[in-house]
């Protein structure tokens, strides 16, 4: 368990409104009163350091089991734990797909450096036939419910799966893409569609599912979260059902939040994602969406893949891009930096907004509890260098950016999970 001192650290704790320089001590695990001493404390001099609650990011891919070249639990809790987060949500989008409790067991394992809070299927094998046995999935320990990497297309079967997923208390999260009017769609209209000859991803693929997902939450009551937002027309309607009172929350991604269609530099399978990129409208919609808090919180939707599947071009490359070791420089920049979002809020969009979204606990930094922390080095810049990764994967947009901010010590149910101070 950990024991140490950070001398003279910037606290920002969002639940408690606290940003204030102070010391914090962590004696066997456990945060103590300020002023209170112990022995055989290791001193840090954490001047000019912040320190946060763990960050949570639920919108994460493990690809455990099914594709462990890609990504691990081992390699992604590490991975994790190095960008600071002390709690993941991941995917069932494995294979074999996360529709039992006994795949929902194996998810769930103590001795990792990040407590990972597994969703689960809404259908059977994610094949949108057949709702799944949420009940029992909620028994398990299923956080939330997704057949993420697609939508339920059906309307009348999601209608009765946020139903039941409203009884049980969870969230529905949904990947709001309708593959009717998708297609085959990978790239939003800009120049290097027509260069390379992409077939188009018509951003009404999104905006109709997110109405969609409205309307049914609308109508059963169940909590609806729209995940990685691309289209400025989807962050208007969820602030409009956010005014209406609805339960409907939305997730900014840091690549959405920093990159347009119009910067990707080429022919690079990096840059592909689902849904893909939006236009320089679309990311201002969206920054504004996260500054007004009509999108409450941000995730990484991190999703490894290998080389072999990102390296042959835009056209060849599997959707999806990492970024649990990025996470916090690009936010930072993007947010904090370039928009002047205060501290308290950017930690809130990493703390208070997912533990709600799950119906947990406000993450804090109050005496006698258990420590879960992550310390913020925001003095000198650094460079991605995609080669240090924790994670088995490299795919990211980011790679040379220079960057604010970084984790530089997790701590995790008063465990020491990753330090570099």
């Amino acid at each position: 368990m950990t024991n140490l001192v950070l001398k003279s650290v910037r606290v920002v704790d969002p639940a408690t409104g606290r940003d204030e320089t102070a010391d914090i001590i962590i004696s066997d695990g456990v945060i103590r009163e300020d002023g209170v001493t112990a022995d055989g404390l290791t001193v840090i001099n954490a001047a000019g350091l912040i320190a946060a609650p763990g960050f949570w990011d639920v919108h994460v891919h493990f690809r455990d089991p099914g594709n462990t070249l890609a990504e691990t639990r081992q390699s992604g809790a590490a991975a994790a734990a190095a960008g600071g987060f002390t709690h993941v949500v991941t995917m069932p989008n494995t294979n074999p797909a996360g529709d039992s409790a006994e795949w929902l067991r194996t998810q769930i394992e103590d001795s990792l450096p990040v407590k990972i809070l597994p969703s689960a299927c809404i259908t059977r094998g994610r094949q949108g036939r057949e709702i799944a046995d949420l009940a029992d999935l909620a028994t398990a320990g299923a956080a939330a419910f997704t057949d993420d990497g697609a939508t339920v297309a059906d309307e009348t079967l999601m209608r009765a799966a946020m139903t039941r997923a409203a009884k049980l208390g969870k969230p529905v999260m949904d990947h709001a893409v309708l593959p009717d009017i998708a297609g085959n769609g990978m790239i939003r209209d800009c120049a290097l569609a027509s260069q390379l000859g992409l077939p188009l991803f018509p951003p009404e693929a999104e905006i109709a599912a997110v109405v969609r997902d409205i309307r049914l939450c609308r109508e059963t009551g169940c909590a609806m979260h729209i995940q990685h937002i691309s289209c400025a027309a989807s962050v208007a309607a969820i602030r409009a059902a956010r005014a209406e009172g609805l339960p409907v929350t939305g997730e900014a991604s840091p690549h959405h939040l920093a990159l347009a269609v119009e910067d990707i530099p080429g022919d690079d399978g990096n840059y592909r994602m689902n849904p893909p990129l939006g236009n320089r409208t679309d990311v201002r919609a969206i920054r504004d969406g996260v500054l007004d808090n009509t999108l409450t919180l941000f995730a990484t939707d991190h999703a490894p893949h290998t080389a072999a599947t990102k390296d042959h071009g835009f056209k060849k490359a599997a959707f999806g891009v990492i970024g649990l070791e990025t996470a916090i420089g690009v936010t930072w920049r993007v947010m904090v930096a370039e928009e002047g979002m205060s501290i308290l809020d950017w930690v809130a969009r990493w703390t208070l907004g997912p533990a709600a979204l799950l119906g947990a606990p406000a993450p804090n930094l109050a005496p006698s509890t258990l420590a879960d922390l992550t310390l913020i080095d925001t003095r000198k810049p650094w460079q991605v260098n995609p080669g240090t990764f924790r994670s088995l994967a490299r795919n990211t947009p980011f790679a040379g950016w220079k960057l604010p901010a970084r984790a530089v010590l997790t701590v995790c149910q008063g465990r020491t999970t990753f330090r570099d101070i």
